[in-house]
């Protein structure tokens, strides 16, 4: 497992104090999902902005995650470990290849594998084709996921990253899984799943508006 160097008190503290949280926020959320796979063994993908809701949603999975080697990074794989996700640092993005060729030995050994196609750090809404040369280099498919929260404060952040509120609802949507094979255009497959997740999104804010 890669580990950050960053590390200090704060480090300790805040994922618990997140981990509490989320678990809180979870429990107390009425949570409706759509085509939720029964085969675990698969590329979980996701928009970065839903990210905080979707590691509870898909806790202790034993699911591989790569996150970025920042101190930001850092609190994200202390929140994770303690969902019970393995997690790898580096990122999807140009130069990265140790970072994915560890995420492909861990998917090789048979651990679903989740990835965030447009973190760590954007542009929002685009998926970088880290996650589709996993796929092709693992036979993996990959499953598109949207969710809408009614409950939840959107940050001015670069992804408009979305914070859960307890008390609220939740519906996932689990769109068609994507095959990549050997000979497929790593760029059409990521306007693939770009289009894929965000018609996921649609249509979990649909469903939800809908959820009695």
């Amino acid at each position: 497992m890669n580990e950050s160097t960053h590390s200090g008190p704060l480090h300790s503290i805040l994922p618990f104090l997140a981990h509490l949280y989320l678990k809180f926020t979870g429990a107390t959320t009425r949570i409706s999902s759509k085509n939720k796979p029964k085969n675990a063994a698969l590329i979980y993908a996701l928009w970065h902005s839903q990210l905080a809701f979707m590691l509870y949603a898909h806790r202790e999975m034993g699911m591989s995650v790569l996150v970025s080697k920042s101190a930001d990074g850092e609190y994200v794989s202390r929140i994770l470990r303690k969902f019970g996700y393995n997690t790898v640092r580096g990122s999807t993005s140009r130069g990265a290849l140790q970072s994915l060729m560890q995420l492909i030995e861990r998917a090789a050994a048979g651990f679903p594998v989740a990835i965030t196609p447009d973190g760590p750090k954007g542009p929002k809404g685009k998926v970088q084709q880290g996650v589709i040369y996993v796929a092709q280099k693992t036979g993996m498919k990959i499953l598109p996921a949207g969710l809408y929260l009614s409950n939840k404060i959107t940050f001015n952040s670069w992804d408009n990253f979305e914070l859960p509120l307890p008390f609220g609802k939740a519906v996932i949507v689990y769109g068609e899984q994507i095959a990549v094979s050997e000979t497929d255009s790593i760029a059409d497959k990521a306007a693939e799943l770009e289009y894929a997740l965000n018609s996921a999104a649609r249509e979990a804010r649909e469903l939800l508006r809908a959820y009695p």
